[in-house]
């Protein structure tokens, strides 16, 4: 199986776009998408759908923070850009759109690989797993060798020795790793629709489970049309700002 693993698609539908394009060319034969599929960006009916589609077809998904606000009543954690596109996201999705981000699972399993948007220790609480500590906590919640997740827009990749030591690696774009089975790993893609590492090529990963080999890719795309989207749908200038300096 060749695994695509996206996350924090946002809305972006320029990004998600050249990510599944590529996907394809590297032979994917299955999908996970890790949550945050609205939010930010100005095509979250288009986003959504996809997702859907590819789910009839046998994709997995699960819920990220976004996805959970906009069918509940926002959270007061969130700043008040995220909450005005969050409210002007509801009025563009259909009752069947909202309800599919609604009845989305926090977490999925397949084999021994666990898929969570946040962390597995707590996913409602939405931490971001930015360090070992973190880590240490997500990958000691659950006796999968493998986690993916996102939420932290930017790519990682966490290993919990055999001897339960936890250390954290920076991959570089277009870096191919193979996964020792004694370790227990966390990866995180980085993000579809807005990454935050100062590079504004989208992110995704492929996890091909016969070789054991991840391999993190940065996907050039027309980030200035979808800033323009954003300008153009009178949501906050910032987001558009993201898009095209990576931040």
């Amino acid at each position: 199986m060749r695994l695509a693993l996206l996350t924090d698609l946002h809305a972006n539908r320029e990004a998600l776009a050249a990510c599944l394009a590529h996907a394809a060319q590297q032979k994917a034969d299955q999908y996970a998408f890790m949550g945050d599929f609205v939010g930010y960006g100005a095509d979250p009916a288009w986003v959504v759908q996809t997702v859907m589609d590819y789910v009839a077809r046998g994709a997995i998904a699960v819920q990220g923070n976004h996805d959970y606000s906009v069918t509940r009543p926002a959270r007061p954690q969130m700043h008040a850009e995220a909450r005005e596109v969050i409210e002007w996201t509801r009025g563009q999705l259909a009752p069947a759109q909202l309800d599919f981000l609604a009845e989305l699972p926090l977490t999925r399993q397949l084999g021994n690989m666990l898929f969570v948007h946040a962390s597995a220790y707590d996913p409602i609480k939405w931490e971001y797993v930015t360090g070992v500590e973190q880590a240490e906590r997500s990958l000691r919640a659950t006796a999968s060798k493998l986690v993916f997740s996102g939420h932290v827009h930017a790519p990682a990749l966490f290993r919990r020795a055999d001897d339960g030591r936890v250390g954290k690696h920076q991959p570089s774009p277009n870096s191919r790793l193979v996964l020792q089975p004694q370790h227990q790993y966390l990866a995180i893609p980085g993000a579809v629709g807005q990454p935050r590492d100062a590079n504004n090529a989208a992110c995704y990963a492929l996890y091909d489970d016969a070789t054991r080999e991840l391999c993190y890719f940065r996907v050039p795309y027309d980030h200035g049309a979808a800033a323009r989207r954003v300008i153009g749908a009178g949501l906050p200038i910032v987001f558009a700002m993201r898009l095209v300096e990576g931040i």
